[in-house]
């Protein structure tokens, strides 16, 4: 018998009380008609940023209804409310379904309006979910002191798979009780801590999380951008990672690194064997920068898939020198370039990688075109992850082609 989420939907608000939301309705329909419903089970997608019309929001009393007509629905293995308006009491009200629930593995929140109090509550559910691989607190400005509860949390969960608390004004004690937690913890394999508020220049969490790197077996994906990360940090990750055989995608993008902590990164690449993805994007690396990449790459390296180095100050030579480490290694297929400066050279360079097909035009962010006899290169909506914050409805771009880092570094279903 194929379940009504719909019938129980209205059955639900009689019974609290409260007016049926056409755009909730909607989604609850869809998803009845859904044939997957009753095999694998399905992502109920209710994201506040994809209604037809923009007032239209999940509040706290509707999540109230939902967590009602969800709480014996099994085959909901995910749950997307991104960009409503939850706060701490709609927070209440997850933590106890999170208590109660026991197969949904997906939940986004993200830019939702929960603070401090609403971490503890749901960071404290998670104590106890055993279900739950993948979650995302994005935005939600917990603080300092809601980032302690997720660290409280990840020493006592062993399910979580994958955390984003990328925006959500981390502090620095929180960042370092996050990274110390992570010693132990040997089942999170991906966390996002992109965007903390710190106040110091001396760069103690990036010593703390590299310190973890050394000892934690089992974290695949580390999103550190807008740490306020310098030459120094780089270093000590770098040092780390010498001793880290299970890290695969490392983002530092939108940091302070210059070519002096590039140098760092490029002698790593020339012994690191599993990297796979490493993020640049928005650091000041200039040619030399590009220089000590390319050495690594044309080198050693063999391991590397995906280069981005978008708005990084890269002039023609150093370009020049990352199209041909691409000719010499076959393994680097994907590299995003979008944001320098290019000269003629550096256009034909990469005009002649995708027209010889050695770049294939879904791998890269620029495509080639001519305008009086000369290359040029214009930008494609192409990224490791362009949509993070929000995927458009009408899709123009493969999924594939915008978000490379999901295809390359499968960390779960979700």
């Amino acid at each position: 018998v194929r379940p009504d989420l719909y019938l129980h939907y209205v059955q639900a608000c009689q019974k609290l009380g409260q007016p049926e939301k056409p755009f909730i309705a909607h989604a609850l329909q869809e998803a009845d008609k859904n044939d997957e419903i009753c095999t694998k089970g399905i992502t109920l997608r209710i994201a506040g940023n994809n209604q037809p019309v923009p007032l239209w929001r999940v509040t706290d009393d509707d999540l109230g209804v939902l967590a009602s007509v969800l709480c014996h629905a099994a085959f909901v293995k995910g749950l997307d409310l991104a960009y409503n308006v939850l706060t701490d009491a709609g927070a209440k009200t997850m933590a106890t379904f999170l208590q109660e629930n026991s197969s949904l593995r997906y939940l986004n929140l993200m830019f939702n309006d929960i603070g401090t109090s609403g971490a503890e509550l749901i960071a404290g559910a998670l104590h106890r979910n055993k279900s739950l691989v993948h979650m995302r607190m994005t935005g939600n400005k917990i603080g300092n002191q809601g980032g302690m509860f997720f660290a409280a949390m990840l020493q006592r969960n062993s399910t979580l798979e994958k955390l984003d608390l990328g925006d959500c004004d981390l502090g620095l004690q929180c960042l370092i009780a996050i990274a110390t937690a992570l010693i132990q913890n040997k089942s999170l394999r991906a966390i996002n801590l992109n965007r903390p508020l710190l106040y110091s220049q001396e760069e103690e969490t990036t010593v703390h999380i590299a310190q973890m790197l050394k000892y934690n077996p089992s974290l695949v994906e580390l999103h550190l951008s807008k740490h306020e990360m310098k030459n120094f940090g780089v270093e000590r990750l770098c040092e780390a990672l010498y001793e880290n055989s299970s890290l695969r995608y490392l983002d530092l993008s939108c940091n302070k690194i210059t070519s002096d902590g590039v140098k760092f990164l490029g002698e790593l690449l020339k012994h690191n064997q599993s990297l796979v993805i490493l993020d640049l994007n928005a650091n000041r690396i200039e040619d030399a920068g590009a220089m000590y990449l390319s050495e690594a790459l044309s080198l050693g390296n063999r391991t590397l898939q995906a280069l981005s180095v978008v708005n990084c100050s890269i002039s023609g030579k150093g370009l020049r020198a990352l199209s041909n480490a691409i000719k010499s290694n076959v393994i680097l297929s994907y590299i995003y370039i979008w944001g320098n400066i290019f000269d003629e050279d550096a256009c034909m360079s990469f005009s002649e990688l995708i027209q010889m097909g050695r770049l294939k035009p879904n791998c890269t962010d620029v495509t080639p075109y001519e305008v009086d006899g000369q290359a040029q290169l214009a930008e494609l909506s192409h990224g490791l992850q362009k949509e993070y914050y929000w995927a458009p409805g009408h899709r123009v771009v493969a999924d594939s082609a915008a978000n490379t880092s999901l295809a390359l570094v499968d960390v779960s279903e979700y």
